[in-house]
């Protein structure tokens, strides 16, 4: 949480700004703005139609199955997270098939994140990554509980969309 301005270093106060109380600078009128923190996941079918879920080594929802996701970095596109995420977390090189829409995620630690959720081709051996518990394919009838509503969503609209 900011005390101080980043530009200025002055304290700062909190006034209603558009509606919401926000953290600003009296100073330099610098205003703090607090948005979603952008992610991708990727949804990738096998030849059979099963789902790939990755069982997650970290919080949240170390233990659970999820979709293979992260957090979009920097200097990154979502679709370079997407495909990255998809490696890192399977050992699988992907391509974009498709985007499949845009969901937001609640999160204790970062109030919410904006997930944007792709259709990706994949090949190559899939291994689970460090951040990974184990990773395979479900068939559509077997799909075990997804930790994140929004994964649920990104899988119930990606398969609606064939």
């Amino acid at each position: 949480m900011f005390q101080y301005c980043p530009l200025c270093g002055s304290e700062l106060r909190i006034k209603k700004e558009e509606g919401r109380a926000r953290h600003f600078c009296p100073r330099c009128n610098w205003i703090k703005y607090e948005n979603p923190l952008p992610s991708a996941a990727a949804l990738v079918r096998d030849d059979e139609g099963g789902i790939l879920l990755v069982k997650r080594g970290v919080q949240p929802g170390k233990g659970k199955w999820a979709l293979p996701s992260g957090f979009v970095e920097i200097e990154e596109t979502p679709e370079e997270a997407c495909l990255r995420e998809l490696k890192e977390e399977t050992g699988l090189e992907g391509e974009i098939l498709r985007l499949i829409g845009v969901y937001t995620q609640e999160s204790q630690v970062y109030k919410k994140v904006l997930i944007i959720g792709y259709e990706v081709g994949a090949q190559g051996a899939l291994t689970p990554g460090s951040d990974s518990l184990s990773a395979r394919f479900f068939p559509l009838t077997e799909i075990p509980g997804v930790a994140f509503s929004s994964h649920q969503e990104i899988i119930r609209d990606g398969i609606k969309k064939q």
